[in-house]
């Protein structure tokens, strides 16, 4: 069931969603591993990760991809978000702000929808993209 939390009149392209700003911590690391099961060493066991070359342990994109749809859905309703597709292009790092940005490309109709394109992606503080993609949503 869709929910009402942004209406096609009231979109237009170019129109951008309130941004959602979150500093990536290593207990965020800690809990997304046993959230998902996923134990990769490289997100949680510094040597390992220091072994492997890497500056430190990284975040872990799935995590990275559910802030950026958290981002989409707290503007357009969970119920309402249709497609939602991403690249992961660079890592996270512990201590970087992860800034979300979610801008409307298009309207259209479609049979009896209201569908709207946007392009997303989620940034560090010095605007390095992490993770860049494209949703559609159904408004009403």
């Amino acid at each position: 069931m869709a929910e009402d939390k942004l209406k096609f009149d009231d979109v237009n392209e170019g129109d951008e969603a309130p941004e959602i700003r979150h500093e990536l911590s290593r207990t965020d690391l800690v809990m997304y591993a046993g959230a998902s099961g996923d134990f990769n060493p490289m997100h949680h066991d510094e040597v390992k990760a220091k072994e492997a070359g890497l500056p430190s342990v990284f975040g872990h994109g799935m995590f990275s991809m559910g802030l950026l749809g958290k981002a989409i859905t707290d503007w357009v309703g969970v119920g309402n978000l249709k497609t939602y597709k991403v690249r992961f292009t660079k890592q996270t790092w512990p201590g970087e702000t992860l800034v979300s940005k979610v801008v409307v490309t298009a309207k259209r109709k479609e049979g009896e929808e209201n569908l709207v394109d946007l392009e997303v992606s989620l940034a560090n503080q010095d605007g390095e993209v992490k993770v860049a993609g494209e949703a559609v949503a159904a408004l009403p």
